[in-house]
């Protein structure tokens, strides 16, 4: 039996530790830590409901839109207040494009770089992939970080500024368009899909969308190699991803979008409506204290105990009715019954190939989306509503990073914030042990992993195939 630690983990946002035992050159067990300490939903006690609005986006700098948009969605519903259409779509906007920019980040920035790693130089791949996809010097670098800058001009006009925008409200949004704004934004969705058609898909973005069966997407591959989506199939097949990182095969999703993603759990086939009163979050193994070692959000507590024996993480373990579950693009697939993504989990589960997979299939599936976004906005409509905040109320904000399932509990009491509890996709994803002994999703999905034959490198695939963002899992 051996003990290893790998960290701290690069590409990665925050702190990440992973601490395994392996027998036979096998994961036996997994211990994942996050390591820092920072606690956001403390410092949000005794603040106004509307600071909220200011503080959560710098929860981080990477999904900032997304926790603006959850903040904004628990104070709406604190003040029993709907967001006007233009401004639902301007917000649906807005997290569009954070999430996809975050999307093409990961496969290229943080997750394929991998692959032109020395540990994989005597593969016949090698030369092509590491000229491609090498960290800062391959080819696609610029390509990438050229586009990404440009698409996230859509974010500069509907909200100022990015991250940390501060135009997204309770009621919509502060920043009302003209109508040359609105074909400015339809150019840039048009520019952004010309890239991923040119360069990610080769090929049309509906008909990367209606693939369907693992069949049609290996068909698909071969008449589309020179695509990267293309090259990180054909890697996949030959390193066998699908059959590595496969986790609890139940996933969430809160819904996206106005619910263009609907909100649900799939497990083995069936999806479930979601009851929100049995999320809790357990500590049983975190470096906190409270009254209750289980409790729902609205009763949870964030004090730290770093002290406490039997703990090695500063991420609370968050459970669905007891039960672990994983979150992100992949979970939002499945609950939309989207075919491709359900084929390949009822194949194998939810591994690394189906993860990276199912996020670039978003990328295909949400841009078209968007240009009916932009188109249905009415120029001259209101873009927010208003409505008076309640001295004494709850709310609750439920949305879809592109991490996954991102929520916000509100409590109000004489008129400031009482409580705030936030539960982060990579809590769900990265959370550890509960007080029923239960593994969280990665720490699952590390066991069976083997670990000799090219160091730890198939542990790093893993954890980058949940992109992992520490800061928001100890907010």
């Amino acid at each position: 039996m051996t003990r290893r630690i790998l960290g701290p983990f690069n590409r990665v946002e925050g702190d990440l530790e992973v601490q395994f035992e392996s027998d036979a050159g096998v994961i036996t067990q997994a211990w994942v830590n996050s390591s820092l300490f920072r606690g956001f939903e403390r410092i949000l006690v005794g603040k106004v409901p509307s600071d909220a609005l200011v503080y959560t986006p710098r929860i981080c700098g990477i999904c900032s839109v997304a926790q603006s948009v959850a903040a904004a969605q628990a104070l709406a519903q604190a003040q029993g207040l709907t967001p006007t259409l233009n401004g639902q779509l301007v917000t649906n906007l807005i997290l569009a494009c954070e999430n996809l920019a975050d999307h093409l980040t990961h496969f290229y920035l943080f997750f394929m770089p991998d692959f032109a790693r020395e540990v994989y130089q005597s593969q016949p791949w090698f030369s092509d992939t590491a000229q491609r996809f090498k960290a800062q010097s391959g080819s696609a670098h610029g390509e990438v970080l050229k586009a990404r800058a440009e698409w996230l001009h859509i974010t500069g006009i509907l909200a100022g500024k990015w991250p940390h925008s501060l135009s997204i409200q309770a009621g919509g949004s502060t920043r009302a368009l003209e109508a040359q704004e609105k074909l400015q934004l339809l150019l840039l969705i048009r520019q952004f899909r010309a890239f991923l058609e040119r360069v990610v898909f080769v090929d049309q973005l509906e008909a990367v969308t209606q693939l369907s069966t693992a069949d049609e997407l290996n068909t698909w591959q071969a008449a589309h190699s020179n695509s990267d989506f293309g090259r990180f199939l054909q890697l996949a097949n030959r390193l066998k991803l699908n059959g590595l990182g496969r986790g609890t095969d139940r996933f969430l999703s809160y819904g996206a979008y106005g619910q263009y993603f609907p909100q649900g759990v799939w497990v083995q086939g069936q999806i479930h409506a979601l009851d929100v009163e049995q999320i809790t979050e357990d500590i049983s193994h975190s470096w906190m204290q409270a009254e209750q070692r289980v409790a729902v959000p609205f009763q949870g507590e964030t004090q730290p105990h770093w002290e406490k024996q039997g703990a090695y993480s500063w991420c609370k373990a968050p459970r669905l009715n007891g039960k672990v579950v994983e979150t992100g693009a992949i979970a939002r697939q499945l609950v939309a019954q989207q075919p491709l993504i359900t084929n390949l989990v009822q194949a194998s589960g939810g591994n690394v190939a189906t993860r990276v997979i199912a996020r670039l299939l978003e990328l295909a599936r949400v841009v078209p989306v968007m240009e009916q976004w932009c188109q249905a906005i009415q120029i001259g409509e209101p873009f927010c509503a208003h409505a008076s905040m309640p001295d004494e109320a709850q709310g609750i904000g439920m949305v879809e990073a592109a991490r996954g399932s991102l929520g916000h509990w509100l409590t109000l009491q004489a008129g400031k914030i009482a409580h705030y509890q936030i539960i982060a996709p990579t809590t769900w994803n990265f959370s550890p042990r509960d007080e029923l002994g239960q593994a969280g999703a990665l720490e699952q999905a590390l066991v069976g992993t083997p670990v000799e034959d090219t160091g730890a490198v198939k542990v790093q695939h893993i954890v980058r195939s949940f992109d992992p963002c520490m800061v928001c899992t100890v907010h």
